[in-house]
């Protein structure tokens, strides 16, 4: 993988049906922030997952997650979700991701929200069964821009 690739970022609006009743995102929400982020990461790259499990037959699934929250979004708040590779082996990727809020005042950095990691392994679609992540996705991961 290509070390030296700054982190793709996703923007994420927060929306009343990602908060509780004080207008504070359900911390499980996160994980969803972090899902949407991944799709769009590996889209970017050129990964299609539905295309990838019609041609291929395998797809990813998420097997471990680790998140530690810093401090909570709220309503309207725009969320800069990040991701890229940790490590990565022959069945699986280890993601690291974070999401920040964008900062209200002009030239302030992001605040940081959330960050975790994303363990996420290749299957084959129809046994659930562990597979080599198959070579083209590794070539797009290889290839993303630094």
């Amino acid at each position: 993988m290509n070390e030296t690739a700054a982190p793709f970022t996703w923007p994420v609006r927060v929306y009343w049906e990602d908060t509780d009743a004080g207008g504070i995102v359900f911390y499980a929400n996160y994980l969803k922030f972090f899902e949407r982020a991944r799709t769009e990461w590996l889209r970017h790259l050129g990964v299609e997952q539905q295309r990838l499990r019609d041609e291929v037959g395998g797809m990813f699934v998420v097997t471990d997650t680790q998140l530690r929250y810093h401090r909570p979004a709220r309503l309207d708040d725009l969320l800069l979700v990040t991701a890229c590779v940790r490590e990565a082996g022959r069945a699986s990727l280890t993601i690291q991701q974070s999401a920040l809020v964008k900062a209200h005042e002009a030239g302030a950095s992001p605040a940081l929200l959330c960050e975790g990691t994303i363990r996420i392994g290749w299957v084959d679609a129809a046994s659930l069964r562990p597979q080599r992540i198959p070579t083209l996705v590794l070539q797009a991961l290889q290839a993303q821009p630094a």
